[in-house]
């Protein structure tokens, strides 16, 4: 060896070491690029189907988020829209950003969206279609439904999920919504219901989407609809309200909720509840708030009298700005809340909708 060369810490001369170095370089980059292709190979390679929730008339906000987590799988969207004259709905659906294409169905059987009628459509299309995901919103119906669709499948469901790392690992929240649980789903079709507060959603302008007609599946017949009755109000949806105001057991009775009614209609926004208020019986339980009852992330959460249950927690704590009222300085709501006040809520609501008539 000549007096000039060196010798790295490897044992090899440096001209070598130096070839060596980059013929791993190569390769790595080589290998990234594969990986990267592998990747927009998989995304290619998906298909998605949201099935839509609806009243024949306007589209529930819900599917909407639905619609963003679908398309953060990559490959095509498609949306299936069952009901008993949902021309409207389809329209809606076509204009949404992300969706490929509508599929329409509509039958008699349809109506109220019965999950034993939607189940053998789903199925039907699924056969037809072959999609690598299907999904909804995590409301009542998507429920209902999607365990029932992915029973027949013979696969396993991932349910709520509020974040996707790739198109077969999903992440879910476990404990009432105190750990992370990330799920990697290793099924042939992919069943999943979004919770809606983890999604923005997508924009309802800008798309053009074709429409297509499926066959509708023959009625099941094991199950009728017969009439839907709902409380009408003037305030807004508890789960798309930009402003809820929630009590808890600290009210005493179902009488003292109209403090909050009061102050609610001041600031154009929904009521809610715990669920000790509704256990005890202060107010209905489509006004619950919580890991059994309606999830909600508003601009603004007002919790008065409610000490602050995980379980009450859960359905609450993705709201931007949380305001707590409790007279119990060690309430656990405190803990969460932006800002806090303790102090009677018998003095402190009351004050509060006088100074916004000023």
């Amino acid at each position: 060896m000549a007096v000039s060369d060196t010798v790295t810490s490897s044992g090899l001369p440096a001209n070598l070491y130096n070839f060596e170095c980059y013929k791993n370089c190569h390769n790595l980059t080589q290998g990234l690029k594969i990986t990267r292709l592998l990747v927009l190979l998989v995304h290619k390679f998906q298909s998605t189907l949201v099935v839509a929730e609806h009243n024949n008339e306007k589209l529930t906000p819900i599917t909407l988020n639905a619609i963003t987590a679908a398309s953060k799988l990559g490959g095509d969207v498609s949306c299936l829209v069952a009901g008993t004259n949902c021309a409207q709905v389809v329209e809606q659906i076509r204009k949404v950003q992300g969706v490929n294409k509508v599929l329409v169905a509509q039958h008699d059987s349809y109506k109220g969206s019965l999950p034993e009628e939607l189940t053998p459509l789903i199925l039907e299309t699924q056969k037809q279609f072959k999609f690598t995901h299907i999904c909804a919103g995590a409301s009542a119906f998507g429920k209902n439904l999607l365990p029932r669709v992915a029973a027949k499948l013979d696969v396993s469901p991932v349910s709520d999920i509020i974040e996707i790392k790739s198109p077969d690992t999903f992440v879910r929240t476990i404990y009432a919504g105190n750990a992370l649980s990330t799920v990697k789903c290793n099924e042939s079709v992919k069943i999943f219901t979004v919770r809606g507060t983890s999604f923005e959603a997508a924009a309802t302008e800008g798309g053009s989407a074709a429409s297509e007609d499926v066959a509708s599946s023959s009625p099941a017949g094991v199950s009728e609809w017969l009439e839907q009755s709902l409380t009408k109000s003037d305030r807004p949806d508890l789960t798309s309200a930009k402003v809820v105001v929630s009590g808890g057991r600290g009210l005493k009775s179902g009488d003292n909720f109209q403090l909050l009614y009061d102050l609610a209609d001041k600031m154009n926004a929904a009521v809610g509840a715990s669920r000790a208020a509704v256990d005890a019986g202060y107010v209905p339980n489509d006004m619950q708030v919580g890991q059994t009852g309606k999830i909600v992330a508003p601009e603004l959460y007002i919790a008065v009298g409610i000490s602050g249950a995980i379980q009450h927690l859960a359905g609450m704590k993705d709201s931007k700005v949380i305001v707590a009222i409790n007279k119990d300085p060690e309430a656990p709501i405190f803990q969460v809340a932006d800002y806090g006040l303790v102090a009677d809520l018998f003095k402190a609501v009351p004050e509060m909708t006088k100074a916004l008539d000023k």
